[in-house]
């Protein structure tokens, strides 16, 4: 029998050497690829979680590998001293800080306030990341309770609690072993999300491992600038007039509903992460004046949908003796920039005097406890 060329047994074998790795690769899906990383040892370590969708302008890019996010991260390298008390910040994009400079986020500027708490001072991290949902906040929580925080101040609002947005968010839908886990582990009542190994082939995630070489790449722009995402010169206010709508996604004025309301994930992951002290904090949204609106606060919220939730919101957390602030109208309407959760510096330092005069009770009452 005649023998097949060298050239074709040379194909073969490396279509078989391709089908293989591509496959064997699943075995893989559990290591932390992403925390292969050049940020904190060749460049700085980003002082915000990586997100863009401009990379050839921001040095950055959207990166779901929860791995690679913190090893991006300059918490991932911050030796905690004796002397220091840490805070994490954590929330959506308004804690991320879309049109901010790392600097004047509401982590920014309270970590350049030089806090005192119990005689040591206060360093702050900034760990929103844009999208609403609190299961999405609890990946970054659960993933971050083994790097030493104190306390972490956890910026909410009521669009992200609807159960029906929990498993939606990008962070959420590409992250299904952890999500999976924290179902389980948390006791959460959500279905897990489905599991199709294929998804973790080689092949599979290509574009993932191409986003994480890609992030490397972006560190020496990102080291030497400061620059982690577009800053336009003009972009759209947020909206201020509205039709007469008084809908709020799948609710039913005029009472709101409020088992469909994901609070047992905030409540939850206060309970099961007992050594860390939390600060709950319902952020402020812009109030508009503009027309109709003695019916919508702005575009998340009718008003009568709103209301609501910050009554059965306080009373909740009040019953669950969880540490709750509801500082949802301390900025004003001018101080709103491209969203109606989005604020500019003046916006943020308010909000930041105000927090940090809520961490420092905190701290008195750590004293007294002692």
């Amino acid at each position: 029998m005649k023998k097949a060329p060298v050239i074709l047994r040379i194909l073969i074998k490396a279509l078989l050497l391709v089908v293989v790795v591509n496959y064997a690769f699943i075995a893989l899906s559990r290591l932390p690829v992403g925390s292969i990383s050049l940020y904190n040892s060749v460049f700085h370590g980003r002082q915000r979680f990586p997100f863009g969708e401009n990379p050839a302008a921001a040095y950055n890019l959207s990166l779901y590998n929860l791995d690679g996010m913190f090893a991006s991260h300059q918490l991932d390298a911050a030796e905690k001293t004796a002397d220091e008390y840490r805070v994490l910040v954590v929330g959506d994009s308004s804690v991320w800080g879309f049109l901010q400079e790392p600097a004047e986020t509401l982590a920014g500027i309270l970590d350049q306030k030089g806090i005192a708490c119990g005689g040591k001072t206060l360093r702050v991290f900034n760990l929103g990341y844009p999208s609403l949902s609190i299961l999405k906040d609890l990946l970054i929580i659960d993933r971050a309770n083994k790097l030493d925080a104190d306390l972490i101040v956890w910026m909410v609002t009521l669009e992200s609690l609807p159960r029906s947005a929990q498993l939606e968010t990008p962070l959420v839908a590409n992250n299904t072993l952890a999500v999976n886990d924290l179902i389980e582990r948390y006791g959460l009542d959500f279905e897990k999300l489905p599991v199709d190994w294929l998804d973790f082939t080689l092949i599979a995630r290509r574009r993932e491992l191409a986003d994480l070489i890609r992030l490397q790449f972006y560190g020496l722009l990102w080291s030497a600038t400061g620059i982690d995402q577009d800053y336009p010169l003009e972009y759209t206010p947020a909206q201020r007039d509205f039709e007469a709508d008084d809908s709020f996604h799948d609710f039913s004025a005029p009472v709101l509903d409020t088992s469909q309301l994901a609070l047992e994930v905030i409540q939850k992951t206060v309970e099961k992460n007992a050594e860390i002290d939390f600060m709950v904090v319902n952020e402020p949204i812009l109030i508009s004046a503009g027309k109709n609106s003695a019916i919508r606060y702005d575009y998340y919220y009718p008003r009568w949908a709103y209301d609501q939730y910050r009554v059965w919101m306080k009373n909740a957390m009040d019953d669950s003796g969880i540490a709750y602030y509801d500082l949802w109208d301390i900025v004003p309407e001018s101080n709103f920039t491209n969203s109606a959760i989005h604020l500019d510096r003046t916006g943020e330092e308010i909000l930041a005097e105000r927090i940090s005069s809520l961490i420092g009770d905190h701290c008195e009452l750590l004293e007294d406890e002692k």
